[in-house]
């Protein structure tokens, strides 16, 4: 489904759910940068236990950002990796375990999108470079000025893909940086931090979720954890209520439409490559000082509270005088279930289920009316009583005309609303505006750099006219300058032939008219409706791909090969006897090789990410799978206005003659390639202080090969399998810096080794229920929370998870202060020269009142001075800590703070000056293969240490 479309219609009917979340910034003394110190307690007045993270929402945004200066090199990249990572850190704070997991490869199902992406990627990249060159030259024809261009390492965003080098890279990035943290960080000096990399198959957050999945059936699982889940993709949503945990939260950076972005020619804002004028920057700033500053904010994150969507949820979903029991986790589970038929990452959706249109509303609201006559829930533990679902389907398809024919009665609406709106705007318009020196400039600016001097305005103003009205040889739109030359900037004169209307895509379906089935089949699948045989393989596909996706959520990868295999979706109505129709997936499929998956997802023009031999495949017209990569192919609208929303007609890869081309180049792989191409698994770090610490040195000086289990009393309860990492991080081993402006680790304490899930039977089945023993948090919604509604006014959520969090209120103090800078002799107004009164001093709670002067509250006395913007301390933290395994509390971070002899002192701080918070390496080794040593050259920065524990 669409992530922005879902959300925005999420936040808006629950907007409850939404939290704005409370971040500590670094500060800054005397020009030295102070980290957050994140073993305090949570600004936002909550306390995590577990922190997720979707690495390749973290990955996208720091190598090839929209909304600011793409990074120069890949080092650059790495460190603006791990200072988001450090952000999310600061913000969450959790105690027990940070699970990173980078997406794998992944089941053929999502192969299919991963593919249409990156052909999309790639074609509208060679695109946007003619479109980029054209308009230079055009630019500079006409005697416009464009910024030289800067020297970058080429960065090809294909490349964040399973098996390629970069992903390799990243990985051992990561685990330096993970060793760093826990070495030098007071936040993580208790944390269990599990690393499942790109050689791990599988997509990142179901790699996330399988690990819940299989430690909730543990007997010594937490049932009340806190989890804590970053990414932005709206199936976490999905994910996050499948896991029945009751404490589950979700961050994201906040969704914001239309961000600014710069021109890819002159990096300036306001304007695309192809409106590019080539006009020279104006000055920011009296002295140009601010030449270098984006005109954006920093993203900001919020919370999504899956609580709180859960008590929206039960309230909707809740129905009276049912002929079985309600049970409000089934009709959660059905409420996901039914998400799939607006779209997900593995099946087109339906043709008359549309979000915007209020496609889950209508099927909610069918659901209840039909679910009287199913007699029970649509789903158990992720299988799909397809029965019931038929009766859910065929109520949709009844409707389905009717749906089609509102859908053209509002897009017409909406064009006479937009060319309504057009012409008023063209009247308010002047019918003429001059250009070259006449252009109007605003007041201040026209002694700018871009502005033109008349030195003959009278001429300049007859040569104007006489072109305007009289010279077929000039454009109508052309201006000049006092030379008598054309003007690049010419008056543009209201053409009387402007369209009042953009043109529209050829729509050969009409599906608001008689006959639409017939049509859609024909024109969409090439066959006529009347062939009941294929509508029938149509539907049943997908409701395979409704059965696999589901079990995808609850159970896990039903099958590595099934994939659906067609570009569009059925209609509702289609949907009749599906109740007989079979749902197995076939048993012990395996996934794809790295450079296998690479064949199968990449365009001809990343092929330089593979070997040569098997590059060859790709581009040899003799290649007997040349099919498979199409130099161009056809984009279909499909009803939609852009591109990018539309369906890419590309082939399906078959995987048998994949195979068996490849069979033929796997002889000639280096013993390098064969490493990127291997399986791999997680990897578990801790840190010196940590309880695990010392029982995993004794397993390395055993040097034992054999599998051992996790104890669960050293690891707040995790269970699973470890056995020895042959590049294992140790104790007093230096940890070598993969990247040349961070300096090695030559004092490490940390050590990693190799973790395996705990594992379960192939047919062994995750009960989607809520464990015992789990409490359910307070309730957060009020009666007037049920009416509230972000539709047609501005929604505001509230900050942090307390919602009775007081606003920061000015101190005696700052009163005090504010008197001494206000203009004296203005009288006795609020802020008077006058001191307050002696009683101010003795901790009372408000300070006596001027005359006409509102009560404003003082601060609570009581709290620390770097606390005092905090509200009042929520009533779960006070028990927050009481929990534990054994003897041994699993929170044992509050006391170590209070103890004296601790071996982390808060005045022990020592400041570092090194890019991204980490310490400067000493020397500068050459670069890696593949990117020139030109671009390493960075200033090392003075040696120091972030903390000192010793």
């Amino acid at each position: 489904m669409g992530v922005p479309a879902f959300f925005r219609w999420l936040s808006r009917k629950y907007p409850s759910i939404v939290v704005n979340c409370v971040e500590e910034k670094p500060k800054e003394c005397s020009g030295v940068k102070i980290p957050v110190d994140a073993s305090k307690p949570n600004p936002n007045d909550v306390e995590f236990d577990n922190l997720y993270l979707d690495m390749n929402g973290i990955i996208h945004p720091c190598t090839h950002p929209e909304d600011k200066p793409a990074p120069k090199n890949e080092d650059e990249m790495m460190v603006a990796i791990f200072e988001y990572i450090d952000r999310l850190f600061n913000i969450v704070r959790p105690r027990r375990l940070l699970y990173m997991a980078i997406d794998g490869v992944a089941p053929r199902a999502k192969m299919n999108q991963q593919r249409s992406r990156r052909f999309r990627a790639s074609k509208e990249g060679m695109e946007a470079a003619v479109e980029k060159q054209r308009v230079k030259e055009e630019i500079l024809a006409k005697g416009g000025f464009l910024p030289p261009e800067e020297i970058k390492e080429r960065f090809d965003s294909n490349c964040i893909t399973p098996g390629t080098e970069f992903m390799d890279n990243l990985a051992k990035c990561l685990r330096y940086y993970i060793a760093d943290r826990l070495n030098n960080d007071p936040g993580w000096k208790n944390l269990t931090v599990i690393l499942s990399d790109a050689s791990a198959p599988g997509e990142g957050e179901h790699k996330i979720m399988d690990y819940i999945r299989r430690q909730r059936a543990q007997p010594n699982h937490d049932p009340n954890t806190h989890h804590c889940l970053c990414g932005a993709d709206a199936d976490l949503i999905m994910l996050g209520l499948a896991t029945h945990e009751p404490n589950f939260t979700i961050i994201r950076e906040e969704f914001k439409p239309n961000k600014p972005k710069p021109c890819g020619l002159c990096n300036q804002f306001g304007h695309e490559v192809k409106d590019c004028e080539g006009l020279p920057r104006e000055k920011k700033g009296k002295h140009d000082e601010l030449a270098d500053s984006l005109p954006c904010a920093e993203g900001e994150f919020i919370f999504l509270r899956l609580s709180v969507l859960r008590e929206y949820l039960e309230r909707e979903l809740t129905m009276a005088s049912l002929p079985f029991t309600f049970d409000v986790e089934r009709s959660i589970d059905d409420w996901v279930f039914m998400c799939f038929f607006v779209g997900n990452d593995f099946l087109p959706h339906l043709p008359s289920l549309e979000i915007r249109e209020g496609a889950i509303d209508r099927l909610v609201n069918i659901y209840k009316n039909v679910v009287h006559k199913t007699g029970g829930y649509l789903t158990e533990s992720g299988y799909v009583n397809l029965q019931r679902v038929q009766m859910i389907m065929l109520a949709v398809g009844e409707v389905e005309d009717s749906i089609f024919k509102k859908r053209k009665d509002d897009e017409d609406s909406f064009r006479r609303r937009q060319k309504e709106k057009r012409k008023r705007m063209k009247r308010d318009q002047p019918s003429f505006s001059p250009g070259g020196i006449l252009t109007p400039h605003a007041l201040g600016s026209r002694n700018s750099p871009g502005s033109q001097v008349a030195h003959n305005p009278r001429q300049a103003a007859y040569e104007m006219r006489m072109q305007n009205n009289s010279s077929p040889s000039v454009s109508p739109n052309a201006s000049f300058t006092s030379d008598g030359s054309p003007s690049p900037r010419g008056g543009i004169k209201r053409k009387a032939e402007d369209s009042d209307s953009e043109p529209e895509p050829e729509d050969n379906v009409r599906l608001w008219e008689a006959g639409w089935k017939q049509r859609y089949y024909k024109n969409k699948f090439d066959v006529d409706a009347a062939d009941e045989k294929f509508r029938r393989k149509v539907v049943q596909s997908y409701v395979e791909g409704l059965c696999w996706v589901l079990r995808y959520y609850y159970q896990g990868c039903a099958s590595w090969k099934w994939y659906y295999p067609f570009h569009y979706a059925p209609f509702a109505s289609d949907f009749e006897g599906i109740a007989d129709m079979a749902s197995d997936f076939e048993k012990g499929t395996k996934p794809f090789k790295p450079l296998e998956q690479l064949m199968g997802v990449f365009p001809a023009a990343s092929g330089n990410f593979l070997p040569p031999s098997w590059r060859k495949l790709m581009s040899d017209p003799d290649s007997s799978i040349i099919d498979f990569y199409p130099e161009d192919f056809a984009v279909d609208l499909n009803g939609k206005k852009y591109a990018w929303q539309g369906v890419a007609l590309l082939p399906f890869v078959d995987e048998r003659r994949l195979r068996a081309a490849l069979e033929e180049v796997y002889p000639d792989l280096t013993p390098e390639e064969n490493r990127r191409n291997s399986l791999g698994g997680d990897v578990l770090f801790v840190g010196k202080h940590h309880p695990l610490h010392d029982f995993l040195l004794e397993l390395y000086k055993t040097g034992s090969t054999e599998s051992m289990d996790v104890p669960p009393e050293l690891c707040h309860g995790i269970q699973g399998k470890f056995s020895l990492d042959e590049e294992a991080i140790l104790p007093d081993q230096i940890v070598c810096s993969p990247v040349p402006m961070l300096r090695d680790l030559t004092q490490n304490a940390a050590i990693s080794i190799n973790f395996k899930d705990p594992q379960f039977a192939e047919d062994y089945i995750f009960k989607a229920v809520m464990l015992p023993g789990a409490r359910k948090p307070a309730p957060v919604l009020k009666p007037g929370d049920w009416e509230k509604s972000s539709n047609g006014r501005q929604w505001k959520p509230q900050l942090s998870f307390n919602r009775d969090r007081r606003p920061v209120h000015l101190d005696p103090a700052a009163f005090r202060a504010l008197g001494h800078v206000m203009p004296r002799g203005s009288g006795t107004g609020v802020y008077s020269n006058a001191a307050p009164p002696p009683a101010t001093y003795q901790g009372n709670l408000y300070r006596p009142l001027l005359r006409g002067q509102a009560q404003i509250p003082k601060l609570m006395s009581n709290m620390r001075p770097q606390d005092s913007w905090r509200g009042p301390p929520p009533l779960f933290q006070q028990q927050r800590f009481d929990r534990g395994v054994g003897a041994e509390p699993l929170l044992p971070w509050n006391r170590m703070l209070q103890t004296p002899n601790a071996a982390f002192q808060p005045n022990q701080y020592q400041m570092l000056a090194g890019p991204g918070g980490y310490a400067p390496r000493r020397d500068d080794r050459g670069g890696r293969q593949g990117y020139p040593r030109e671009g390493r050259k960075y200033p090392l920065p003075p040696p120091s240490g972030r903390y000192s524990w010793n």
